[in-house]
C-alpha cells in the first residue's frame, strides 16, 4: 500500500484524493510521510574496507564521519580509497539529485518524467552533453580517471546496498538508478559549465536591439551597462596594448547578479594573516548544488564544498591556501547564421566553398509516451540550434539570399553554436591541483588546464602571499560582434586564444587586497580582447569601498560584509525619481515619494521603500523598452536593459523616448508599481514590506508535480537584497527571490588549526527525511555560520 500510494504522488494524485481513498486525515498522512521519508535515511559512519588493487586482494581501511552539522569528514591512507568513501557519503546524502543531474545532463529526464522532460532533453541532446563528456573522459590524465573511478564506486557500493531502500524519489516516480559511470560526473560538471557560459539571451537580446534599433547611437547606449569604470584590475597593473586590438564588444549583460570574492592580505587583517572570502550566486534550490566535505587522507587536505556529482573541492581551503570563485561571464560561444542553397543541399557555406553538414540521430525516450527522434545537424561551427533558442527568436527572420522561405516573404536562416564547452575543458584535473597546492604559486600552475568556464579566482597561502587568476581560455576574435556572426565568413572565426600567461592576473599587489563581483575585469586598453558581457559594478564598487573605509578586517568583518543590503543603484534611482516627481498632486504618488525620501537604501525583507523601489524600477525599464521595441519582444529584452533604464531616469541625450514624454512614462511606472502593490499586498502602504514579495524560491526537482512541491519545496522565507546589493538574493518577475548565495565562506590563513566558516542555504543532506535537509536555513537567514576544521574527525 505504501508504495502504491507513493507512486500515486509521484503521479500528480493529490494529498486529498489519498487520504479520501486511504480514509485518513491530513495529519494521518504527514505522520506517514515523516516516517517513510525517516527510514530511508541511511547516513552511516564507520570505517569498511576498500580494495587498493584490481584483484581485490589488498584493501585500505577508509573512515566516514559526519559533525553536528552532518557534514561528511573522510579519512583514508590513499587517494582512491579517500574519494572511494567521498563517493559513498555523496551517495548517503544525495542520490536521487545525482541521478536528477546526470540524466538532465544527458538528456535523459523524459524517461522518469514523462513529456514533462522533453524540453530539457532536447537541449542537452543537442549540445550534446552526453558526447562530450565521453569524448573529454577518454582524454583525462591517468590520475583523474582513476579517482574519479574511485568516486563511481563509492556511489555504487551505496545504490547495492540500500537498492530495498533508496531516496523517497525514486519510489515516487518508480525506477532505480543506474550503476554510476565516470563519464556521468563528467557529463554534470559538462552541464553546469553550460550553465555558466551558454546563455544564449546574452547574444539573443543584442541582436534583437542592433534589428530593432539600428548600429547606431541608440544600439550603443543600449549595451552600455552600469559602473563600468569598476574594474578588478586596475590601470597600471598590466601591460597596456601595443598595438590596437579588436574593439571590445562587451558591455551590458544580465541584471540577474551574481557572486562576490574578495582576498585580503596580512597588511589589512586584524590577524597579520590572509583572510578570503566567497559567495557564490547560483539558483535556489531544495537540494544546493554544493555538497561540503571534509577530505583528510592519502595527498589531500582540503575541505569546503564539491560540486554535487564531482568529487574535488570547488570552493574551500587546503592546508596552506585558500581560495574563493566567481564567475567571469565573457563570450565563450558564438552564434552563427548560416548560408544554405537548395543546388548545395545538406551543405552549409563557408570562404567561397560549400562544405557538408554532419548529422547524427538523437533518440529521446518518453515514460509513458512516444520516442521523440532528433536529427542533429552541424556546420563547422556546431549543432543547428533554433529549436532551443528563446521562443522571441522566431522575429529574427531577415531578408536573405538563403535560407528556407516563409509565408511572409523573409527566410528562415538556420542558427548554429559554437561553444568552447564541447571541448575537453581540464576543469577536473585543475582543481585536484589546486586542492593539494601548498604555495600560491602552485596554485596558479595548477589552473594552467583549466579552459572552460572561465572563472576569476581569489587565494591565499599561509606564508602570507595573495593572488588573482583568470582561469580558462579566452578566444580572441577579429570582429567585434555581440549580436549573431555569419557563418560563411572566416573572419568571424576565433584567432586562438589569449596565452595563459597574459591572462589578467595579480601576485600580492601593493593595495593589499582583490575583489572580484561579476564585474569589468581590465579597462578597454588591456592587450588582448576580454569578449566582457559583465555584470554591473555595483557589488564589486561596494566592496572596494568598504575594503578601503576600514584599515583593519576581521573574519566577522567580512561575514557581515556578506550581508550587507545597501544598494548604491536604489540611492540614485530614488534621487532621480523625486526630483521628477516630488510636485505631483496624486496623494499616492506624494505617499511613496515621502517614503522613498527618507530611506536609507538599504534592500531589508522589512522595508516597504525596498518593495516600492524594485518594484518602480521593474515597471519602469519595461516602459523603457516598451517604447522601443515591439510588444513580443520588449518584455525578453528588458532583462538586459537595466543600464538604459537608469540612465534614462537621469537624462534621453539618444532620444529613446521619440515623443518627448518621458517624464509622463516615469509617473507611470510609479503608478504602475503602486497600483501592483496595492493588488498584490493591500492598500495600507506601510505593510509593503519587500519580504512579502521578496522571498526564497527554494523548490525541489520534483515540484510541480502533483502536491509534491507542498512535501519538498523550502520556499517561502522572506530575504533581503536583490540583483545589485552585495548580499544579492535576485528577484525574479514576481519577485520572489530565485538567486543568491546558497554557500558563504571565510578563510583565516592564521588560524592555528587550518579551518573556514562557512554556511549553506539549505543543509548537507538531499534527504527529506534527514534533520540535515534544511537545518541550516535559519542560521544562513541570520547570517550565522560554522566553523570546520581540517583535521579528521573521530568517529
Amino acid at each position: 500500500m505504501t508504495l502504491e500510494f507513493l507512486h500515486r504522488l509521484g503521479a500528480d494524485e493529490s494529498i486529498a484524493g489519498i487520504c479520501q481513498s486511504a480514509g485518513w486525515s491530513r495529519a494521518q498522512f504527514d505522520a506517514w510521510w515523516r516516517d517513510e521519508c525517516r527510514r530511508r535515511v541511511t547516513n552511516v559512519a564507520g570505517t569498511l574496507r576498500v580494495p587498493s588493487s584490481d584483484d581485490g586482494t589488498r584493501s585500505v581501511p577508509t573512515t566516514l564521519a559526519r559533525d553536528r552539522n552532518g557534514v561528511p569528514h573522510i579519512s583514508a591512507d590513499n587517494d582512491r580509497a579517500l574519494f572511494f568513501g567521498v563517493g559513498l557519503a555523496t551517495a548517503q546524502d544525495r542520490l536521487f539529485q545525482l541521478d536528477y543531474l546526470r540524466r538532465k545532463a544527458r538528456g535523459r529526464l523524459a524517461e522518469i518524467l514523462g513529456p514533462d522532460g522533453v524540453e530539457s532533453d532536447i537541449l542537452a541532446r543537442t549540445i550534446g552533453l552526453g558526447r562530450i563528456a565521453e569524448a573529454e573522459l577518454r582524454s583525462l590524465p591517468d590520475e583523474t580517471r582513476h579517482l574519479l573511478e574511485a568516486y563511481s564506486a563509492g556511489i555504487n557500493a551505496h545504490i547495492e546496498a540500500f537498492a530495498d531502500c533508496p531516496p523517497i524519489e525514486f519510489d515516487l516516480l518508480d525506477y532505480r538508478p543506474e550503476p554510476w559511470t565516470p563519464a556521468d560526473s563528467l557529463a554534470i560538471l559538462g552541464e553546469f559549465r553550460w550553465y555558466l557560459t551558454g546563455r544564449f539571451p546574452v547574444i539573443v537580446i543584442p541582436e534583437l536591439a542592433k534589428r530593432t534599433l539600428g548600429d547606431g547611437p541608440l544600439y550603443r547606449a543600449f549595451l552600455q551597462s552600469e559602473v563600468d569604470d569598476e574594474s578588478i584590475l586596475w590601470p597600471g597593473e598590466y601591460r597596456g596594448a601595443d598595438i590596437p586590438v579588436c574593439p571590445p564588444a562587451g558591455g551590458q549583460g544580465d541584471d540577474s547578479g551574481g557572486s562576490n570574492n574578495w582576498v585580503l592580505s596580512g597588511t589589512r587583517t586584524t590577524t597579520g594573516h590572509p583572510i578570503v572570502a566567497n559567495d557564490p550566486h547560483i539558483p535556489f534550490f531544495a537540494v544546493s548544488i554544493w555538497h561540503e566535505v571534509v577530505l583528510h587522507g592519502g595527498s589531500f587536505r582540503v575541505a569546503g564544498v564539491v560540486l554535487a556529482g564531482v568529487p574535488a573541492v570547488q570552493i574551500g581551503r587546503s592546508e596552506r591556501v585558500a581560495w574563493g570563485i566567481t564567475n567571469n561571464i565573457c563570450s565563450l560561444r558564438d552564434l552563427y547564421q548560416e548560408k544554405t542553397d537548395p543546388a548545395h543541399p545538406g551543405c552549409f557555406l563557408f570562404d567561397g566553398r560549400w562544405e557538408p553538414a554532419q548529422r547524427r540521430e538523437e533518440v529521446i525516450h518518453v515514460r509513458g509516451g512516444e520516442p521523440v527522434q532528433k536529427i542533429i545537424v552541424s556546420s563547422r561551427n556546431g549543432p543547428i540550434v533554433d529549436e532551443i533558442l528563446p521562443k522571441v527568436t522566431g522575429t529574427l527572420r531577415v531578408p536573405s539570399d538563403s535560407g528556407t522561405q516563409a509565408s511572409n516573404g523573409t527566410r528562415s536562416v538556420p542558427t548554429t553554436l559554437r561553444w568552447l564547452g564541447a571541448e575537453p575543458c581540464g576543469w577536473l584535473t585543475a582543481l585536484l591541483g589546486m586542492n593539494r597546492a601548498r604555495t600560491c604559486a602552485e596554485f596558479r600552475e595548477a589552473t594552467r588546464p583549466w579552459s572552460v568556464p572561465t572563472f576569476n579566482l581569489v587565494f591565499a597561502d599561509a606564508d602570507g602571499h595573495i593572488g588573482f587568476q583568470t582561469v580558462g581560455r579566452i578566444p580572441i576574435r577579429r570582429v567585434s560582434e555581440r549580436g549573431y556572426r555569419p557563418g560563411w565568413d572566416p573572419a568571424h572565426q576565433w584567432d586562438g586564444f589569449i596565452p595563459f600567461e597574459e591572462l589578467p592576473h595579480l601576485a600580492d599587489p601593493p593595495r593589499g587586497f582583490v575583489v572580484t563581483a561579476n564585474n569589468r575585469l581590465a579597462p578597454d586598453d588591456f592587450p588582448y580582447p576580454l569578449s566582457g558581457t559583465w555584470s554591473t559594478g555595483y557589488r564589486a564598487r561596494r566592496i572596494r569601498e568598504q575594503i578601503e573605509a576600514r584599515p583593519k578586517w576581521s573574519v566577522e568583518d567580512c561575514k557581515r560584509l556578506h550581508q550587507d543590503v545597501f544598494s548604491a543603484r536604489a540611492q540614485r534611482c530614488v534621487r532621480l525619481l523625486v526630483q521628477h516627481l516630488e510636485n505631483d498632486a496624486d496623494q499616492r504618488v506624494r505617499q511613496a515619494l515621502g517614503l522613498l525620501r527618507d530611506w536609507g537604501f538599504r534592500i531589508e525583507a522589512d522595508s516597504v521603500p525596498a518593495a516600492i523601489y524594485d518594484v518602480f524600477l521593474a515597471h519602469w525599464t519595461k516602459a523603457v523598452t516598451a517604447a522601443r521595441f515591439p510588444k513580443e519582444t520588449a518584455g525578453f529584452v528588458a532583462a538586459n536593459a537595466g543600464g538604459i533604464a537608469m540612465r534614462l531616469l537621469d537624462n534621453d541625450e539618444v532620444g529613446w523616448f521619440e515623443g518627448g514624454d518621458r517624464s509622463q512614462t516615469i509617473r507611470a511606472a510609479l503608478v504602475g508599481a503602486v497600483d501592483e502593490l496595492t493588488s498584490k499586498l493591500g492598500s495600507d502602504m506601510s505593510a509593503w514590506h519587500w519580504g512579502r514579495l521578496h522571498f526564497l524560491q527554494q523548490k525541489h526537482f520534483l515540484s510541480g508535480r502533483g502536491d509534491l512541491g507542498t512535501l519538498l519545496d523550502l520556499s517561502g522565507l522572506p530575504v533581503n537584497g536583490d540583483a545589485n546589493t552585495v548580499n544579492s538574493a535576485s528577484p525574479d518577475p514576481s519577485f520572489a527571490a530565485w538567486l543568491g548565495a546558497g554557500y558563504r565562506m571565510v578563510a583565516d590563513l592564521g588560524t592555528a588549526e587550518a579551518s573556514l566558516w562557512q554556511i549553506e542555504v539549505g543543509g548537507a543532506s538531499g534527504q527529506p527525511g534527514s534533520p540535515h535537509y534544511d537545518d541550516q536555513l535559519d542560521p544562513w537567514r541570520m547570517g550565522a555560520y560554522h566553523h570546520l576544521a581540517l583535521m579528521a574527525t573521530k568517529l
